[in-house]
């Protein structure tokens, strides 16, 4: 935003730009970069953690260029044009998928499972300090993850009621974020909650159960508050 006229004086006038990320075109990694990181997959895994956490803080563009190198030797599958900040954290990468055109901002953490699935698609872009609980997690094709977000996806059962809470079993629900949904900074989805196609969670709302298409929810719990204009021809 910016100030207006002498004649408005303090107020501030809106201005609508042009997308960039989103109608960012993805383009070719270098062929060497999947030569180098194919060449690093014959490091054991500690190593090349340890080679991921030397990297990892730096705000360089060999940093980020290698920290890319690195995901790819470490994850089940890395697409084209991955962007990844400082300070991530990834468990378990070799359960994770990513697209095309992926950025991940910085201080994220991506928390998988030895046995698990982590698929996210084409153009999502995930805010600063957001965090993923992703035992069971499909994030589908551009999809806009707000700055401090959060996904749960596993809960404890408490029972028997004798044991601490953190010592019961453990259930893991599958979580879906479908195409192009929108979700705000500081919200938190929890566990079985699939987020329809083309929906937008408020800022810091807690979704705790299903999202259809289209819908606007917020609060917390959020709340429906309207559905959006489907268009006549379906985009994705």
């Amino acid at each position: 935003m910016r100030t207006s006229s002498a004649s408005n004086a303090g107020e501030l006038e809106m201005r609508e730009v042009a997308a960039t990320f989103g109608r960012r075109e993805a383009h070719q990694d270098l062929s060497w970069e999947h030569e180098f990181s194919d060449w690093l997959k014959q490091q054991s895994r500690d190593q090349l953690s340890a080679l991921f956490a030397q990297f990892r803080s730096g705000e360089s563009e060999f940093d980020y260029l290698m920290r890319r190198v690195l995901m790819r030797a470490l994850c089940k599958r890395v697409g084209e044009d991955l962007q990844v900040g400082p300070n991530v954290v990834l468990k378990h990468p070799e359960t994770m998928e990513f697209g095309d055109s992926v950025f991940i901002g910085a201080q994220t953490m991506i928390q998988g499972r030895f046995d698990g699935s982590c698929r996210i698609g084409n153009h999502v872009w995930i805010g600063p300090q957001a965090y993923f609980d992703a035992r069971d997690l499909v994030i589908e094709n551009y999809v806009g993850w707000g700055p401090g977000a959060k996904l749960l996806g596993s809960t404890h059962t408490a029972e028997p009621n004798h044991v601490p809470i953190i010592a019961t079993a453990l259930v893991i629900k599958p979580v879906i974020i479908g195409f192009g949904a929108d979700i705000g900074m500081n919200a938190s989805i929890l566990p079985g909650v699939r987020v329809g196609a083309h929906s937008i969670v408020g800022a810091g709302s807690v979704v705790t159960r299903d999202v259809q298409d289209y819908a606007i929810v917020a609060g917390a719990p959020a709340k429906l508050l309207r559905v959006r204009e489907k268009p006549q021809i379906e985009v994705g």
